[in-house]
């Protein structure tokens, strides 16, 4: 697995799983009405933000991932970032190796610290993965996010310092 900067002709290969993921509704509060063109600049982030995907050896897309400043100014030093990883390519490790390198991304970029805003409790497999990677959780915000399957479950907020 080879992790790059995404580029422009890289989104045909994410719309897919992207627009699956956001359509199941579990993991992602995306509107649900996003077309390739206006979901495109939603995950394909300009500077001083970022966006990668993690490509096989034969250029097949398996995951992206985004990250960047969490807010502008005075909150610019403390990162944030998004993964979205191909449901084929699930449990080959291309979440973790998406996480490890946005951290060292960050790490390099001179960030405090990362913070996900919304991590949905409910994604289990999610919420441990960051926390195997050092996150925790620091809050939960109940009922903020409508699962299609639970109904009103609390959105995560997850924080890793970085220095």
């Amino acid at each position: 697995m080879i992790i790059r900067d995404a580029v422009p002709g890289d989104w045909p290969q994410i719309w897919p799983f992207f627009s699956a993921i956001v359509a199941a509704g579990e993991t992602y509060a995306y509107p649900e009405d996003l077309t390739p063109e206006s979901a495109r600049p939603l995950w394909m982030e300009t500077a001083p933000a970022q966006t990668v995907v993690a490509v096989d050896e034969d250029g097949t897309v398996l995951g992206s991932a985004k990250f960047g400043p969490n807010r502008p100014g005075r909150g610019a030093h403390i990162s944030t970032a998004s993964f979205m990883v191909n449901p084929a390519a699930q449990g080959r490790g291309v979440g973790r190796a998406l996480g490890a390198y946005a951290l060292t991304w960050a790490r390099e970029q001179g960030y405090h610290g990362m913070q996900f805003n919304a991590v949905v409790e409910t994604n289990e497999a999610a919420v441990h993965l960051w926390q195997a990677l050092g996150f925790q959780i620091i809050g939960t915000v109940p009922d903020a996010f409508r699962h299609p399957h639970h109904g009103l479950v609390g959105l995560h907020v997850m924080y890793q310092p970085l220095q």
